[in-house]
């Protein structure tokens, strides 16, 4: 049997909505609107557009919560990292998994890109190109009708006495607000921190310098000597970046010996560790990714290669920068082994939890408990960026310290982004298992919204009188005809 595949994105969306009407998805409202100084409370609030907030929107929908939005810095089409600092040529993921799919094939990448392309072209395609992953996330906004308020930086996260949260964001020239009853932070691997820059960096001015992470003008870089300053995936696409945008000479600066070989984590992947991870004991999580943190990633093979392939490009093993120095307009890096000159240094040093650099939540994370304080590891095992980590609930829900009843509001807050990594492991930090992370936040959502409600749902229990039956679908027998025993005789 030859199965008809869709020929065009207009087929495919008429595929999905048909599977959307068998599957009775979305599904029916059932939240009870409310409103706060004249305006819609959304059910619920989510901070940033990316892959991660999409989906949620998504799911929630599925679940019937309807009145969900989010909200994101960053203009149309350009949310996340995929088309701004992401400076692969392709993800690093399979291109036949199911991305955001929520359980739907015509939701993936592989139906959008084979009805855009044909199948002959996904199956010659080696890895997703990163703009046409973009260009599906634009697709699957537009298709599922999500509701995303774009150039919109939160700016204030407040409490309110009736349980709301008040959102105040930044749009133009104006300050707006909205009101929710849950907040999920969304906002991708700076999500309750910012891109790392070693401390050695505040010596040098600005102009010398860039996080990976920052939108570099890579053509400016033409002809010029650049440094990259670490050894993962990150380090790999810039410093390729650089040499394919015309840069004289590139050198790369690894701490370590080698560069990482074995991604550890990868050795505990599957459906299993999706879905059961969380129930590990604190201990077990912590040894596993303080030992995956120790390990570091690595970097994919073709990134590597992408650097290697270029005559200019030069790798420093055991070569951590010590100082920098300002010298005739240009920059000296200081390492064990010597001294290199370079015009402009990119930092790929990765991200961290720092909530000093995220003031607009500071009223969850001033109160939330991290698992430096709900866990103490064996002193070998010690790790203070992990101790940082919020110590989220099985929902990705904030949890207050103990001793707090006051701040039980908490666990209205989700944190849907890359900090929840130690509480949840991968289920939401990338495209392989985002679908198990969102059900997970959505099935929690509802039913904190459902035992929230339970008095109106109560009431409404009682006062249903809707009849199933009109009465005239019977005949009482012994109402039209003399009432007789059974077996009597006449």
């Amino acid at each position: 049997m030859t199965y008809a595949l869709p020929q065009s994105l207009a087929e495919l969306e008429a595929r999905l909505a048909q599977d959307l009407l068998w599957l009775n998805r979305p599904a029916r409202p059932w939240v009870e609107a409310r409103h706060a100084d004249g305006a819609e409370v959304l059910d619920v609030a989510v901070v940033g557009a990316g892959l991660n907030g999409l989906i949620a929107l998504a799911a929630l929908g599925m679940h019937g919560i309807y009145r969900v939005r989010a909200f994101d810095r960053a203009p149309a089409g350009r949310e996340g990292p995929w088309v701004t600092y992401a400076r692969m040529d392709t993800l690093r993921t399979a291109k036949e998994l199911p991305g955001l799919a929520l359980g739907m094939p015509a939701l993936t990448f592989r139906a959008w890109y084979e009805a855009r392309f044909g199948r002959a072209a996904f199956e010659a395609m080696g890895l997703i190109p990163t703009a046409q992953w973009m260009d599906y996330l634009v697709w699957y906004r537009k298709v599922l009708g999500l509701d995303v308020v774009n150039e919109a930086d939160v700016t204030a996260v407040a409490h309110r006495d009736d349980g709301l949260f008040e959102l105040t964001y930044r749009r133009g020239d104006a300050n707006h607000v909205a009101f929710a009853r849950r907040l999920v932070i969304a906002s991708g691997l700076d999500g309750l921190g910012a891109p790392v820059v070693p401390a050695v960096a505040q010596r040098i001015d600005p102009r010398y310098r860039a996080h990976g992470a920052e939108v570099i003008d890579m053509r400016a870089l033409q002809g010029r000597r650049v440094a990259v300053v670490g050894s993962g995936s990150s380090a790999m696409d810039n410093a390729a970046s650089a040499l394919e945008a015309g840069a004289a000479r590139v050198d790369i600066f690894v701490r370590r010996e080698t560069l990482a070989k074995i991604d550890k984590l990868a050795g505990i992947g599957g459906l299993g560790t999706r879905h059961g991870y969380f129930d590990l004991p604190d201990a077990d999580k912590w040894e596993i990714m303080s030992e995956a943190a120790k390990a570091t990633t690595p970097p994919p093979r073709h990134s590597v290669l992408r650097v290697s392939a270029w005559p200019n490009a030069h790798f420093h093993l055991s070569s951590p920068v010590l100082d920098l120095v300002e010298r005739g307009g240009a920059i000296e890096l200081v390492t064990p082994k010597g001294r290199y000159c370079a015009d402009f240094i990119i930092f790929a040093t990765g991200f961290g939890i720092d909530f000093s650099q995220r003031p607009e939540f500071s009223a969850i994370t001033e109160r939330a408990l991290l698992w430096g304080e709900a866990y103490r590891p064996p002193p070998d095992r010690a790790n203070p960026a992990l101790a940082l980590s919020p110590y989220l609930g099985p929902a990705f829900e904030f949890t207050p310290r103990p001793g707090n009843p006051d701040h039980a509001w908490l666990s209205h807050a989700y944190c849907f982004s890359f900090p929840s990594l130690l509480s949840h492991g991968k289920i939401n930090s990338g495209i392989p298992s985002v679908n198990e992370g969102a059900a997970t936040l959505a099935n929690g959502i509802a039913r904190s919204l459902f035992r929230e409600d339970r008095s109106a749902l109560l009431e409404k229990f009682h006062a249903y009188a809707g009849s199933e039956l009109t009465g005239d679908e019977w005949t009482d027998a012994d109402a039209i005809s003399p009432i007789q025993s059974i077996g009597s005789r006449s």
